[in-house]
């Protein structure tokens, strides 16, 4: 999905190598979300989802979004992040 729509705007060569990856004690934790990533995610494991753009050159952007995964007998994934979206001007 994330390639999608990276792709639609332009900027699919941009998207990094990997999308995501499991939260715990440590900064990076498998499981790793990646294009690469076989097999399906545990249910009731944190992971975070943050496809990052970077352009050569110019910096990046990369948006991070922590959720629990679950089965969508109960409801499917539980967004844990509660900052907004909305683009703020400073």
């Amino acid at each position: 999905m994330t390639r999608y729509v990276l792709d639609a705007a332009g900027y699919g060569e941009c998207l990094g190598p990997w999308t995501g990856h499991g939260v715990g004690l440590e900064i990076d934790e498998d499981p790793q979300l990646s294009p690469a990533a076989m097999g399906k995610l545990d249910a009731c494991v944190p992971v975070t989802v943050e496809p990052g753009v970077h352009i050569p050159g110019r910096g990046g952007v990369r948006i991070d979004d922590t959720l629990v995964v679950r089965p969508e007998a109960d409801g499917g994934p539980e967004l844990l992040t509660i900052t907004t979206k909305e683009l703020l001007a400073l």
